[in-house]
């Protein structure tokens, strides 16, 4: 992994932690909530994907990925029904 893309990964995290944050600050908790649980599930995947580079391998990146998007679906569904 190059050091250009560790910081362009770097530059996403933020962006998408800075969006985050204003979808808190500006929306009501019922919308806001599964939009900050995608953003999560967007970061965890770049995490994933270039700071473990895990993008060399698919396979695994791909099981890591069903995983989370099963515990953020569980996430959401215990949120809504709680």
């Amino acid at each position: 992994m190059t050091h250009f893309a560790l910081t362009r990964a770097w530059g996403a995290l933020v962006g998408l932690s800075l969006l985050a944050a204003a979808f808190s600050a500006g929306l009501p908790t019922r919308v806001a909530a599964p939009v900050i649980v995608l953003l999560a599930l967007f970061k965890a995947r770049l995490i994933l994907s270039d700071y473990l580079d895990l993008r060399s391998a698919p396979a695994w990146r791909r099981g890591f990925t069903m995983v989370l998007v099963l515990f953020c679906g569980l996430v959401l569904g215990l949120y809504f029904t709680g």
